[in-house]
């Protein structure tokens, strides 16, 4: 660790990045690049691809076909068919309650799931996001769906410059349409939204397979500082490894030297509608920050298998391991050494 700062936390995260959400300034990482299973926190991909195309006073009748394709053991929120939802519901009902069911709606407005696949896809390029290959825009597990605590970083920093995007990242409840003109309470599953101090967002998931992961922002003193961690077994545990990374963030942003930067969107900001009402403090776009082992651990090779990995930097010891992607499922490594001052 560089003089004048702490050491970050030991954290058992697979992967996991401390940034400076303004200027982009990565604090402290861990395996950034690798590629796992995002879970719900793809949602938030979904939501910089789809917010901005739809008017949020719209009302839309949901079709039943609408509702079909989900997973088994999907998060609904409880749309229901032949019920008229306002675009407004329907993104509450995915950032606070993570609802498959609501994305599926949200789709269909947009063209369709394959259509906005496709435009995820597209949007993960244009924001630099290397690392992340979308098959479902849910975040539903499926072969080949990956993405990495870096670039889930890339996609909340992006989404947060959306003034609707921060409201929804940041309500704690509300109230969703049912039969019969009623409705009823949601709340959201960010339960570190009202309990640590400064959060304002912004997206957790779990999947049997990638387990839990989370992206938390908190501000503190005028400094926003994002947590992005992943693969992290037990609910309470990744709320809990938040809190120690944003803790260790705000006590010593000022002493540490960042190891890397979050990059821009290519081509500057998206332009989405909202996006001019933050300002474009981030610095010039860099080269994706080496993955440095936070933590002082080693590699955990069984990571690597079936995995296709892009060209990361991992830290391990005096020796950088260098993994180029060739094709989905096939990765080679080399072994340079020395490279570390």
């Amino acid at each position: 660790m560089p003089p004048g700062g702490a050491p970050p936390p030991a954290i058992e995260a697979y992967s996991w990045l401390v940034a400076d959400m303004t200027s982009g300034q990565i604090l402290a990482a861990k395996n950034v690049h690798w590629q796992l299973a995002p879970a719900s926190t793809l949602k938030m991909l979904f939501a910089d691809t789809v917010l901005p195309k739809l008017d949020k006073n719209t009302v839309h009748t949901v079709a039943p076909q609408e509702l079909e394709g989900m997973g088994d053991g999907s998060s609904k929120v409880g749309v229901k068919e032949n019920l008229a939802y306002s675009v407004h519901d329907l993104w509450n009902g995915v950032f606070l309650q993570s609802g498959n069911d609501a994305v599926h709606v949200l789709c269909a407005m947009n063209g369709g799931v394959e259509t906005t696949v496709a435009q995820m896809n597209e949007r993960a390029k244009s924001l630099q996001a290397n690392d992340t290959h979308v098959m479902s825009p849910d975040g539903y597990d499926m072969p080949g769906q990956v993405s990495s605590a870096y670039d889930l970083a890339l996609f909340a920093r992006e989404g947060m410059k959306n003034a609707d995007f921060r409201s929804y990242a940041s309500t704690k409840d509300s109230q969703f349409p049912g039969k019969d003109n009623t409705t009823f309470g949601i709340q959201n599953t960010n339960t570190m939204l009202g309990s640590y101090p400064g959060m304002i967002g912004v997206k957790n998931g779990y999947t049997t397979n990638a387990q839990n992961t989370f992206v938390g922002a908190a501000t503190h003193d005028g400094r926003t500082l994002l947590v992005s961690i992943m693969h992290v077994a037990g609910k309470g545990k990744t709320y809990e490894q938040t809190k120690q990374l944003l803790d260790w963030g705000f006590g010593n942003a000022a002493g540490v030297k960042p190891v890397g930067s979050l990059v821009d969107p290519v081509g500057g900001s998206s332009g989405s509608p909202s996006a001019s009402e933050s300002k474009k403090t981030a610095q010039a776009a860099a080269a994706p920050a080496a993955a440095a082992d936070g933590s002082g651990g080693s590699v955990d090779w069984a990571l690597w298998a079936g995995v296709g990995i892009p060209a990361v930097l991992l830290v391990g010891g005096a020796t950088m391991f260098v993994i180029r992607k060739r094709g989905w499922g096939r990765t080679e490594i080399t072994f340079e050494d020395d490279i570390l001052p």
